[in-house]
C-alpha cells in the first residue's frame, strides 16, 4: 500500500466554486485513521491550511504556497525554500506593465504569505509569462484556476514534496499525488503514483499516471478508492 497522500485542495477536493467536498473529506479521515499520512498541498497561505487541516483530520503537514512553504506536523519547523523578495520584485514590473493598460492588479493575502505572491486573474497569465521571460526575472507565473501566483525558478510543490518525504522518512515512490492544476504537474511527475481529476487540463493529465473520470472532488474520491481498494471494501 502506498505509505502517504500528497493532495491539492482547490480544485482537488473541492468543487468548481471552491466548496469542499463532503465524501473527500470522509475518504481523507479513513485513510488517516488507517494510518496513511495525508498531506494538504495548496497556493494558500500556512494559515489557511492550518483551519483546514484542523477542520479535515489531518496532522497538520502541508506544502503551501505552491511549494513555497512545507511543515511537519502542526508543531514543526516551518521551511521556506521560496523567495519572496524575487516575486515582489517582479511583481512591481508586471503592476507597471498591466498599468499601461489601464489594468491594476493588487497582491492577495500578501501578510499571510512568506515565499510567493499571489493576485486575481485579471490579466491574461500568457502575457505576464511573456513580460517575464524578456525580463529575465526569476520567477515563473502559475495560473492555478483560482489566482496567479509568482514562484520563485526552482520551487514547486514536487520539490517541497521530495524534502517533506525525507522528513518524514519516506520515499517518493511511496506517496501517491492527486492535483487538478499546471502547479500540481512537478508534483504529480515526483510522486509513485501521481493522479489527475478529470477536470485538470490536458498539461495536467499528461504529467499524471492516471486520470479520473470523474471531476472535483468526485474524481478524488474515485482515485482514493481505485488506490486503496482495502480500506474502502469493508
Amino acid at each position: 500500500m502506498l505509505k502517504a497522500l500528497v493532495t491539492d485542495v482547490d480544485g482537488t477536493i473541492t468543487d468548481r466554486r471552491r466548496r469542499i467536498n463532503t465524501r473527500a473529506v470522509e475518504a481523507v479521515r479513513t485513510l488517516v485513521d488507517a494510518g496513511v499520512a495525508v498531506v494538504l498541498a495548496s497556493g494558500n497561505t500556512v494559515c489557511f491550511m492550518d483551519g483546514l487541516c484542523k477542520m479535515v483530520g489531518t496532522d497538520g503537514t502541508i506544502i503551501g504556497e505552491n511549494g513555497g512553504v512545507y511543515r511537519r506536523g502542526f508543531s514543526g519547523t516551518l521551511h521556506i525554500p521560496g523567495d519572496q523578495k524575487a516575486c515582489l520584485e517582479a511583481f512591481e514590473v508586471l503592476k507597471d506593465y498591466f498599468a499601461e493598460q489601464g489594468i491594476g492588479l493588487e497582491l492577495l493575502s500578501a501578510q499571510y504569505r512568506f515565499a510567493d505572491v499571489a493576485f486575481a486573474r485579471n490579466i491574461d497569465a500568457d502575457e505576464a509569462r511573456a513580460v517575464v521571460r524578456d525580463r529575465h526575472l526569476p520567477v515563473r507565473v502559475l495560473d492555478t484556476g483560482f489566482a496567479i501566483h509568482l514562484q520563485a525558478l526552482g520551487v514547486s510543490k514536487g520539490t517541497a514534496m521530495r524534502e517533506l518525504a525525507g522528513d518524514m522518512g519516506l520515499r517518493s515512490d511511496e506517496i501517491m499525488a492527486i492535483g487538478d492544476s499546471e502547479n500540481d504537474i512537478e508534483m504529480l511527475k515526483a510522486a509513485g503514483v501521481g493522479v489527475a481529476v478529470a477536470n485538470a487540463p490536458t498539461s495536467t493529465q499528461s504529467a499524471a499516471d492516471w486520470v479520473s473520470r470523474e471531476t472535483y472532488g468526485d474524481g478524488f474520491v474515485e482515485a482514493i478508492k481505485k488506490y486503496y481498494p482495502d480500506l474502502f471494501s469493508r
